[in-house]
């Protein structure tokens, strides 16, 4: 049974005790854009947690604002711990790049420093970098563990050269801890080099401008290797949404979190969406009638697997939908062909 007290679907992790009560390159363009002149980074929709004060920034660079959970995510003292971490590793002034220097931030969080060279591209030469962390959803929610998905986007400047947009997304592994939880290892997202061509869907969706994709997922999809059922159903919700979506293959655990069951999104049948008509899934003020109607909408696309905050209700609220504390910040949607 999984935390909200029903079957677990393929992609439910173990049971957790029930608790009281990104984007394309045209979007990583538009937002740099916007950072530049001290802006939100999603135009007229602003990230959700895309609030508190402004991280110190190298001149030249984007000024994010520092992410903070809202106040429905659970356990968002788990998510903080993880998005400080990839803040602390992907920014730095000029004179402090490299592993020895991330090595100090991560330290100063209380963290281990070799936590640093699991960085992967968070960490390059460039003279100076900063880093805005878009949203971050888990990829698992248990007692005592965690994975948090941090979907980032990252600049680099070297020398009097131009500012480069980059990102990624990185599988940040927690374990409980006292006073907090502490951080055991980082899986940064390898999408691996774009296909040479790319079928017709694939070249629809990155074209399709109500489809928001982060860095890692976007290069997921230019690579290949993502199903045309998983192209189909995104192309589909976006004549009826706005979608953004967080994860497709790259950056997620290779298994159901807390399980030895293979996961949809590695093999490239799934992906997971935060965000519909600008509103968060995980946001207190979403109406239940949109995420609803985005699940059965899904589900009426081809998916055998939906999993949300919620389970859908009256006919038609089938078995291929579950919820767990592991979905209430996003859609799942998983494909098993």
């Amino acid at each position: 049974m999984s935390g909200h007290g029903v079957p677990r679907g393929p992609e439910a992790p173990a049971a957790a005790p029930t608790r009281p009560a990104v984007l394309g390159r045209r979007a990583v363009l538009a937002g740099a854009a916007g950072l530049a002149l001290g802006g939100s980074a999603c135009g007229t929709a602003p990230p959700r947690n895309a609030m508190g004060s402004a991280p110190p920034s190298p001149a030249g660079l984007p000024r994010p604002a520092a992410w903070r959970p809202g106040p429905s995510d659970v356990r968002p003292d788990v998510k903080l711990r993880a998005v400080q971490l990839i803040e602390a590793l992907g920014t730095w002034r000029d004179g402090a790049g490299g592993v020895a220097k991330a090595r100090e931030r991560v330290a100063a969080l209380g963290l281990p420093p070799a936590l640093a060279g699991q960085a992967g591209p968070l960490l390059s030469g460039a003279d100076a970098a900063v880093v805005e962390v878009t949203d971050a959803q888990y990829g698992g929610i248990l007692a005592g563990s965690a994975s948090v998905l941090v979907i980032c986007r990252q600049w680099t400047r070297t020398g009097g050269g131009p500012v480069v947009a980059g990102g990624t997304t990185v599988d940040v592994r927690l374990a409980e801890g006292a006073p907090r939880w502490s951080v055991g290892e980082l899986h940064p997202a390898a999408p691996g080099p774009a296909a040479a061509t790319l079928p017709e869907e694939a070249r629809r969706v990155l074209d399709e401008d109500r489809i928001r994709l982060p860095v890692a997922a976007e290069a997921d999809i230019r690579g290949g290797g993502v199903h045309a059922s998983v192209l189909r159903a995104m192309l589909r919700l976006a004549e009826r949404y706005r979608i953004d979506v967080s994860v497709v293959r790259s950056g997620h655990p290779l298994n159901v979190f807390g399980t030895g069951r293979p996961s949809d999104h590695p093999p490239g049948r799934a992906f997971d969406v935060w965000r519909i008509d600008g509103r968060a899934v995980v946001g207190r003020s979403t109406p239940r009638a949109l995420v609803e109607a985005f699940m059965r909408d899904a589900a009426a696309a081809g998916s055998y697997n939906v999993g949300g905050p919620l389970l859908p209700s009256g006919a038609g609220a089938g078995p291929q939908f579950f919820t767990d504390d592991t979905h209430h910040d996003h859609v799942h949607v998983g494909f098993g062909s």
